[in-house]
Protein backbone atom coordinates (compact mmCIF):
# COMPACT_ATOMS: atom_id res chain seq x y z
CA UNK A 1 0.00 0.00 0.00
CA UNK A 2 1.63 3.08 -1.08
CA UNK A 3 2.09 6.47 1.55
CA UNK A 4 -1.00 8.01 -1.13
CA UNK A 5 -3.19 5.40 0.29
CA UNK A 6 -2.34 4.59 3.65
CA UNK A 7 -5.07 6.23 5.40
CA UNK A 8 -5.46 3.96 8.24
CA UNK A 9 -4.49 3.54 12.02
CA UNK A 10 -2.20 0.11 12.65
CA UNK A 11 -3.60 0.67 15.84
CA UNK A 12 -6.96 0.52 14.86
CA UNK A 13 -6.43 -2.35 12.50
CA UNK A 14 -4.49 -4.54 15.07
CA UNK A 15 -7.72 -3.64 17.60
CA UNK A 16 -10.59 -5.09 15.31
CA UNK A 17 -8.00 -8.32 14.19
CA UNK A 18 -8.00 -9.34 17.69
CA UNK A 19 -11.81 -9.69 17.90
CA UNK A 20 -11.75 -12.07 13.92
CA UNK A 21 -12.00 -15.29 15.93
CA UNK A 22 -15.21 -14.24 17.72
CA UNK A 23 -16.58 -12.09 14.96
CA UNK A 24 -19.02 -14.78 13.73
CA UNK A 25 -20.06 -15.36 17.53
CA UNK A 26 -23.82 -13.64 17.91
CA UNK A 27 -23.00 -13.69 21.49
CA UNK A 28 -19.51 -12.47 21.43
CA UNK A 29 -18.20 -8.68 21.21
CA UNK A 30 -19.28 -8.13 17.76
CA UNK A 31 -22.84 -8.80 19.27
CA UNK A 32 -23.73 -5.39 18.89
CA UNK A 33 -23.18 -5.82 15.03
CA UNK A 34 -25.05 -9.12 14.76
CA UNK A 35 -28.09 -6.98 15.50
CA UNK A 36 -27.57 -4.08 13.90
CA UNK A 37 -27.55 -5.85 10.46
CA UNK A 38 -31.20 -6.44 9.58
CA UNK A 39 -31.50 -2.75 10.11
CA UNK A 40 -28.53 -2.22 8.04
CA UNK A 41 -29.61 -3.99 5.35
CA UNK A 42 -33.43 -3.20 5.33
CA UNK A 43 -31.99 0.48 4.74
CA UNK A 44 -29.76 -0.24 1.80
CA UNK A 45 -32.44 -2.89 0.43
CA UNK A 46 -35.42 -0.13 0.85
CA UNK A 47 -33.30 2.34 -1.19
CA UNK A 48 -31.40 0.29 -4.15
CA UNK A 49 -32.36 -2.82 -6.13
CA UNK A 50 -29.82 -5.04 -4.44
CA UNK A 51 -30.71 -8.22 -7.05
CA UNK A 52 -28.07 -8.51 -9.82
CA UNK A 53 -26.22 -5.40 -8.58
CA UNK A 54 -22.70 -4.64 -7.98
CA UNK A 55 -22.45 -4.04 -4.66
CA UNK A 56 -18.85 -2.53 -2.48
CA UNK A 57 -18.65 -3.10 1.17
CA UNK A 58 -16.41 -0.99 2.28
CA UNK A 59 -14.45 -1.58 6.19
CA UNK A 60 -16.15 -5.21 5.65
CA UNK A 61 -14.92 -6.79 8.48
CA UNK A 62 -15.04 -10.40 8.93
CA UNK A 63 -17.97 -9.92 6.55
CA UNK A 64 -21.35 -9.74 8.16
CA UNK A 65 -22.72 -7.39 6.05
CA UNK A 66 -21.00 -8.12 2.77
CA UNK A 67 -22.73 -11.98 3.20
CA UNK A 68 -26.26 -10.46 3.84
CA UNK A 69 -25.64 -8.57 0.55
CA UNK A 70 -24.93 -11.46 -1.28
CA UNK A 71 -27.29 -13.21 0.00
CA UNK A 72 -29.82 -10.78 -1.39
CA UNK A 73 -28.91 -11.25 -4.74
CA UNK A 74 -25.81 -8.86 -5.02
CA UNK A 75 -22.76 -9.15 -6.64
CA UNK A 76 -20.62 -8.60 -3.31
CA UNK A 77 -16.97 -6.93 -3.42
CA UNK A 78 -15.75 -6.31 0.33
CA UNK A 79 -12.43 -4.46 1.28
CA UNK A 80 -11.09 -4.48 4.51
CA UNK A 81 -7.41 -3.58 5.79
CA UNK A 82 -7.13 -6.22 8.37
CA UNK A 83 -5.85 -9.51 6.40
CA UNK A 84 -7.29 -11.68 10.40
CA UNK A 85 -10.23 -10.19 9.50
CA UNK A 86 -10.38 -10.96 5.45
CA UNK A 87 -9.20 -14.27 6.23
CA UNK A 88 -12.30 -15.10 8.23
CA UNK A 89 -14.83 -13.90 6.35
CA UNK A 90 -13.65 -15.76 3.52
CA UNK A 91 -13.36 -19.45 6.09
CA UNK A 92 -17.28 -18.42 6.68
CA UNK A 93 -17.76 -18.15 3.17
CA UNK A 94 -16.73 -21.23 2.66
CA UNK A 95 -18.66 -22.51 5.30
CA UNK A 96 -21.52 -21.23 4.27
CA UNK A 97 -21.08 -22.24 0.60
CA UNK A 98 -21.48 -25.75 1.59
CA UNK A 99 -25.40 -25.33 1.68
CA UNK A 100 -25.93 -21.95 -0.52
CA UNK A 101 -23.08 -22.98 -3.57
CA UNK A 102 -24.36 -19.87 -5.09
CA UNK A 103 -23.36 -17.03 -2.72
CA UNK A 104 -20.23 -15.50 -3.53
CA UNK A 105 -18.15 -12.05 -2.50
CA UNK A 106 -14.81 -10.77 -3.97
CA UNK A 107 -13.12 -10.59 -0.42
CA UNK A 108 -9.94 -8.16 -0.94
CA UNK A 109 -7.24 -6.71 1.41
CA UNK A 110 -7.27 -3.55 -0.54
CA UNK A 111 -8.11 0.13 0.30
CA UNK A 112 -11.25 2.65 -1.06
CA UNK A 113 -8.97 5.08 -2.54
CA UNK A 114 -6.63 1.56 -4.39
CA UNK A 115 -9.61 0.25 -5.48
CA UNK A 116 -11.17 3.76 -7.11
CA UNK A 117 -7.91 4.31 -9.29
CA UNK A 118 -8.40 0.54 -10.84
CA UNK A 119 -12.60 0.40 -10.82
CA UNK A 120 -13.75 3.88 -10.85
CA UNK A 121 -17.66 4.07 -11.79
CA UNK A 122 -17.99 0.14 -11.15
CA UNK A 123 -20.68 -0.19 -8.21
CA UNK A 124 -24.30 0.70 -7.86
CA UNK A 125 -24.19 0.99 -4.61
CA UNK A 126 -21.30 0.89 -1.83
CA UNK A 127 -22.17 0.38 1.65
CA UNK A 128 -19.40 1.95 4.55
CA UNK A 129 -20.84 0.80 8.00
CA UNK A 130 -19.13 1.72 11.31
CA UNK A 131 -16.08 2.70 9.53
CA UNK A 132 -15.56 6.23 9.01
CA UNK A 133 -15.21 7.23 12.66
CA UNK A 134 -12.18 5.06 12.60
CA UNK A 135 -9.94 6.31 9.98
CA UNK A 136 -7.46 9.58 10.08
CA UNK A 137 -9.13 10.65 7.15
CA UNK A 138 -12.90 9.70 6.41
CA UNK A 139 -13.53 12.35 3.38
CA UNK A 140 -10.49 10.64 1.73
CA UNK A 141 -13.15 7.11 1.92
CA UNK A 142 -16.00 9.62 0.90
CA UNK A 143 -14.49 10.34 -2.02
CA UNK A 144 -13.25 7.51 -3.17
CA UNK A 145 -16.50 5.92 -3.12
CA UNK A 146 -17.50 9.11 -5.10
CA UNK A 147 -15.18 7.91 -7.75
CA UNK A 148 -16.45 3.73 -7.38
CA UNK A 149 -19.86 4.36 -8.02
CA UNK A 150 -21.93 4.55 -11.13
CA UNK A 151 -24.17 7.80 -12.36
CA UNK A 152 -27.64 7.06 -10.44
CA UNK A 153 -25.39 4.37 -7.85
CA UNK A 154 -25.81 5.16 -3.96
CA UNK A 155 -23.48 5.31 -1.03
CA UNK A 156 -24.93 4.25 2.40
CA UNK A 157 -22.79 5.23 5.58
CA UNK A 158 -23.58 4.73 8.80
CA UNK A 159 -21.61 6.10 11.83
CA UNK A 160 -21.83 7.95 15.14
CA UNK A 161 -22.75 11.66 15.83
CA UNK A 162 -20.27 13.84 17.94
CA UNK A 163 -22.71 14.53 20.54
CA UNK A 164 -22.60 14.44 24.79
CA UNK A 165 -25.38 11.87 24.26
CA UNK A 166 -23.61 9.46 21.87
CA UNK A 167 -20.63 9.78 24.45
CA UNK A 168 -22.80 8.84 26.82
CA UNK A 169 -24.31 5.95 25.62
CA UNK A 170 -21.40 4.55 22.49
CA UNK A 171 -18.56 4.85 24.95
CA UNK A 172 -19.50 5.34 28.58
CA UNK A 173 -22.55 2.76 28.36
CA UNK A 174 -21.81 0.24 25.60
CA UNK A 175 -18.19 -0.18 26.76
CA UNK A 176 -17.48 0.68 30.45
CA UNK A 177 -21.08 -0.03 32.14
CA UNK A 178 -22.96 -2.90 29.38
CA UNK A 179 -19.85 -4.13 28.40
CA UNK A 180 -21.21 -4.51 24.61
CA UNK A 181 -18.28 -3.30 23.57
CA UNK A 182 -14.57 -3.66 23.97
CA UNK A 183 -13.12 -0.83 26.23
CA UNK A 184 -11.52 1.32 23.74
CA UNK A 185 -13.87 0.20 20.88
CA UNK A 186 -14.28 3.90 20.15
CA UNK A 187 -12.75 7.66 20.03
CA UNK A 188 -15.32 10.49 20.69
CA UNK A 189 -12.97 12.95 18.90
CA UNK A 190 -13.88 10.65 15.82
CA UNK A 191 -17.28 11.09 16.00
CA UNK A 192 -18.98 12.41 12.74
CA UNK A 193 -21.58 15.23 12.86
CA UNK A 194 -24.37 14.98 10.13
CA UNK A 195 -23.27 18.64 8.96
CA UNK A 196 -19.47 17.33 8.56
CA UNK A 197 -20.41 14.10 6.60
CA UNK A 198 -23.02 16.07 4.67
CA UNK A 199 -19.97 18.44 3.93
CA UNK A 200 -17.58 15.62 2.75
CA UNK A 201 -20.32 13.76 0.65
CA UNK A 202 -21.28 17.10 -1.10
CA UNK A 203 -17.91 18.21 -1.78
CA UNK A 204 -17.25 14.58 -4.00
CA UNK A 205 -20.08 15.29 -5.64
CA UNK A 206 -22.80 13.30 -3.82
CA UNK A 207 -26.09 14.44 -3.09
CA UNK A 208 -27.96 13.78 0.14
CA UNK A 209 -31.16 11.79 0.34
CA UNK A 210 -31.88 10.94 3.86
CA UNK A 211 -30.41 10.95 7.11
CA UNK A 212 -31.96 8.57 9.63
CA UNK A 213 -31.59 7.69 13.16
CA UNK A 214 -30.07 4.25 13.83
CA UNK A 215 -31.74 3.68 17.41
CA UNK A 216 -29.93 0.37 19.81
CA UNK A 217 -32.13 -0.82 22.52
CA UNK A 218 -29.65 -3.52 24.37
CA UNK A 219 -32.51 -5.09 26.47
CA UNK A 220 -35.07 -6.38 23.20
CA UNK A 221 -31.47 -6.71 21.33
CA UNK A 222 -33.35 -5.14 18.28
CA UNK A 223 -32.28 -1.86 16.07
CA UNK A 224 -34.87 0.01 15.01
CA UNK A 225 -34.89 3.32 12.35
CA UNK A 226 -36.06 6.87 13.72
CA UNK A 227 -35.76 10.40 13.43
CA UNK A 228 -32.84 11.06 16.53
CA UNK A 229 -29.76 11.48 15.13
CA UNK A 230 -28.25 12.26 18.08
CA UNK A 231 -26.02 8.99 18.57
CA UNK A 232 -25.88 6.51 15.74
CA UNK A 233 -27.11 7.48 12.36
CA UNK A 234 -27.71 6.15 8.72
CA UNK A 235 -27.09 7.98 5.30
CA UNK A 236 -27.85 7.56 2.17
CA UNK A 237 -26.34 9.66 -1.01
CA UNK A 238 -26.40 9.30 -4.57
CA UNK A 239 -24.18 10.49 -7.87
CA UNK A 240 -26.40 12.15 -10.28
CA UNK A 241 -26.76 10.83 -12.97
Amino acid sequence: MTAAHANFDQAELDKFAELAHRWWDPQGPQRPLHELNPTRLSYVRSRCTLRGAAVLDVGCGAGLLSEALAGEGANVTALDLAPELVEIAKLHLLEIQANQPALRVDYRVQSAESLAQEMPGRFDAITCMEMLEHVPDPSSIVRACASLLKPGGRLFVSTLNRTPAAFALAIVGAEYVAGLLAKGTHSYAQFIRPAELAGWLRNAGLQLEDVSGLHYNPFTRRATLGRRTDVNYLACAVKPA
